[in-house]
């Protein structure tokens, strides 16, 4: 099933998606990696606000390669990071700032889970090594901040149409793309090992 979003998303729609559907994103995005996501947990613990606003929308885990032409940032490149490494952060994240869609790959843990399936987010996954692809749908950056942190690590708000293909991996009711996979492939390697007479 392919699905259009524009952001804000709200609880309802993220509850209306299934792990295995097909997502096509307009309106904003907000990137953050290791660094960035450090830094939020730190704000909150500090109780201070934030510089930007993430609730009812998309955080990607991305580190995008941009230049500036003519004293506007370009976004030459935008494929996700590997989502593990945001693990410890993330349920934080989706709790207290209303992150609805997170974007990445690889998915993410246990912890982040349990944050979507109480509070309404979702997981979903941009093919890896498709970069050039997602700057495409990239259509204005709107923001950065951060920028101490290097251009990869620093917080950028993008302004995107029709990004994606996204595949939900982790819906909101704990169903895991990456789980069933696994498991599928798991099966099918017992089944083969009994036709070939190793187990």
């Amino acid at each position: 099933m392919e699905n259009e979003l524009k952001t804000p998303i709200s609880k309802e729609e993220i509850r209306r998606l299934r792990s295995g559907e097909m997502v096509y994103l307009t309106g904003t995005i907000v990137t953050a990696r290791d660094a960035a996501h450090k830094r939020i947990r730190q704000y909150l613990m500090e109780g201070r606000k934030l510089p930007f606003n993430l609730r009812g929308l998309a955080l990607f885990h991305c580190g995008p390669v941009v230049k500036k032409v003519d004293d506007e940032w370009v976004v030459l490149a935008a494929g996700p990071t590997t989502s593990m490494r945001m693990e410890t952060y993330e349920h934080e994240i989706i709790k207290k700032l209303g992150v609805r869609l997170i974007i990445g790959k690889g998915g993410m843990g246990d912890k982040t889970k349990r944050a979507m399936m109480e509070y309404g987010a979702a997981y979903a996954m941009f093919t890896g090594g498709a970069a050039v692809l997602a700057a495409k749908h990239i259509k204005a950056v709107k923001n950065v901040e951060w920028l101490d942190l290097g251009i990869p690590e620093a917080v950028w708000t993008f302004e995107v149409e029709d990004f994606g293909p996204l595949i939900i991996a982790m819906d909101s009711y704990g169903n895991n793309l990456f789980e069933r996979v696994i498991e599928r492939a798991r099966r099918n390697k017992m089944q083969i090992f009994k036709k070939l007479s190793l187990i």
